[in-house]
């Protein structure tokens, strides 16, 4: 018969080799029979280093790890924000063309979160959006893997529950080009977000452009779970905000109105000047709407 101290040692060598050889939670998905995406997103865990502070706003470098690689952020913020906006660059877009709009934002009192979205070209590895990533992503749809785009969604839903349990603040999913797709699909998806901005953006076409080709099923479906029109009319009772450029080279203005028909109400169009993406103009327009909601209240 064994002593207790022996079944007292049994258990904790089964316990050590449970903890070593249990699976990590991974996220999930599921796109129903007309093309809406569903995600239930693994928790995430996260280190920060802070890079500078002052009286008005600290900025950090926050590093999210996630059940497929780490995701590289940085966030500039107040004490108190407002309001928090998790931001979605285009392509190609990095840190340095937004150090100056995070301190504007952080000193008009909300916390803004740059993502470096997997694929483009920062410091988070990943394919950039394209004919390769759309194949790789349709292969791994079909074989009950997760694709990348909608891991992508997924760490922008992750960020947002970051910052909303940090601050327990409004969070805005916010994105410029490339990035208002991504941001407009995550704000569809997760009713957490408290609205969404788009600048310069659309839908990317890959719907339109397979259903031309006559194909059916499972192809479209996937396409259409890639659209962000697919979900633009889903954030709906939330506000919506769609700045576009009427000079517009890379995406059609007529686009960006087509886009902004699809979403429900409340939601406004703004033109900017400028051509391209987000810019001074933008946030000076932004921090004016912003102004009117969160003004104090006597």
């Amino acid at each position: 018969m064994r002593t207790v101290a022996s079944i007292v040692a049994l258990l904790i060598i089964l316990a050590i080799f449970a903890g070593c050889t249990g699976n990590p939670a991974k996220s999930t998905y599921s796109v129903d029979n007309i093309g809406v995406l569903s995600l239930t997103c693994a928790p995430v865990t996260t280190s920060e280093e802070v890079l500078a502070a002052n009286e008005t706003y600290t900025k950090s470098r926050i590093i999210m790890h996630t059940e497929d690689g780490d995701v590289t952020m940085y966030l500039a913020a107040p004490k108190q924000p407002k309001a928090a906006i998790i931001y979605a660059p285009g392509a190609g877009e990095n840190l340095v063309g937004h150090e100056e709009r995070m301190v504007r934002f952080a000193s008009a009192g909300y916390a803004f979160l740059f993502v470096d979205t997997r694929g483009n070209g920062g410091e988070t590895a990943g394919i950039p959006f394209g004919q390769q990533l759309i194949q790789q992503d349709y292969s791994r749809f079909e074989n009950g893997k997760m694709p990348q785009y909608y891991l992508i969604i997924c760490d922008l839903i992750s960020a947002e529950k970051m910052l909303s349990a940090r601050y327990n603040v409004p969070v805005y999913a916010v994105g410029s080009s490339n990035g208002g797709r991504y941001a407009a699909v995550a704000a569809g998806v997760d009713l957490q977000f408290a609205g969404y901005v788009g600048i310069s953006t659309s839908d990317w076409g890959v719907q339109d452009a397979l259903v031309r080709q006559r194909y059916t099923a499972n192809p479209i479906r996937f396409a259409t779970s890639l659209e962000p029109g697919t979900y633009v009319n889903r954030i709906s009772p939330r506000p919506v905000w769609i700045f576009h450029a009427d000079n517009d080279p890379i995406i059609p203005f007529e686009s960006g109105k087509e886009f902004f028909a699809k979403a429900g109400e409340p939601k406004t169009f703004l033109i900017f000047s400028g051509d391209h993406g987000i810019n001074p103009d933008v946030d000076r327009q932004i921090l004016q709407q912003w102004a009117q909601i969160y003004a104090p209240r006597g």
